[in-house]
């Protein structure tokens, strides 16, 4: 990411701010030093420490050994932004009351371009220590929550993502799916009525999902999904599970919304 200081913005100091975020989010190390942020903005040092000054003052990062990281405002205010939806809002209480669901890790998830990011997180009975952070974006074609999602999509959006998406190697198990590959899974997904991935988006686990209908016109697509250790993920308690995610969706649909495309 460069945004040199010759560059002309709308909101240059906004714009380099936001760009300090974006790459303390995405980098893979606890922290970033002054200088790294700095070069990775292409910016001064000297516009750098006053950038990271304000954003210090609001809380959007902190200050650790080694530099900087994001700070607890950035959580709240996913938070915030996750909780405006009511799927979202729903979604806790709905798998808490589910007889097979509240025993599980589930996850709600939106698609966001041709990745999953999730959302919101139930731990279960009996957490197991894995599960995508929230916040996490993966790509859609390795994980169920995204073949679900993606399923659900009408053909124009779909041919849009895939033509970008694939050919794609996944980095948890390093398999390789092609257009045809990812079109014949979701194939099974609408025939099966809820999605199975075995691994391919986080090794070892197994994830089950299903699509959920939009609330309002102007919502995202969401998605439910849950993990289990791979070992643990015999047939009949896939579609046990698929089978309660299926159910659960259903309680999370807009009733008026069906109620309006009966009448």
């Amino acid at each position: 990411m460069t945004d040199p200081e010759g560059t002309r913005a709308p909101a240059p100091a906004v714009t380099r701010a936001l760009g300090i975020l974006t790459l303390l989010a995405e980098s893979d190390a606890p922290a970033m030093s002054l200088s790294e942020l700095a070069r990775g903005l292409g910016i001064a040092k000297s516009s750098c420490t006053n950038l990271c000054q304000a954003l210090e003052d609001g809380d959007m990062i902190r200050r650790v050994p080694g530099g900087f990281a994001l700070g607890r405002r950035t959580a709240e205010i996913g938070g915030a932004y996750a909780l405006q939806f009511n799927q979202v809002r729903e979604f806790f209480p709905v798998i808490a009351a589910s007889p097979t669901l509240h025993r599980e890790l589930v996850q709600i998830a939106m698609l966001d371009g041709a990745h999953t990011l999730y959302l919101a997180r139930h731990e279960g009975r009996a957490p197991y220590r894995f599960g995508t952070p929230l916040g996490s974006r993966l790509p859609a074609v390795f994980t169920a929550t995204g073949h679900a999602l993606l399923a659900a999509l009408p053909d124009e959006e779909l041919d849009a993502i895939l033509g970008s998406a694939v050919p794609a190697r996944s980095a948890a198990d390093g398999s390789e799916v092609t257009e045809a590959d990812v079109r014949a899974e979701l194939e099974q997904v609408r025939t099966r009525g809820f999605a199975v991935d075995r691994g391919h988006g986080t090794l070892g686990v197994t994830g089950i999902a299903v699509a959920l209908p939009a609330w309002t016109p102007g919502d995202p697509p969401l998605g439910l999904g849950a993990a289990m250790p791979a070992d643990q993920a015999e047939d009949l308690r896939i579609a046990t599970v698929g089978t309660a995610l299926v159910e659960a969706a259903a309680r999370l649909s807009n009733p008026w919304r069906q109620q309006g495309s009966t009448n």
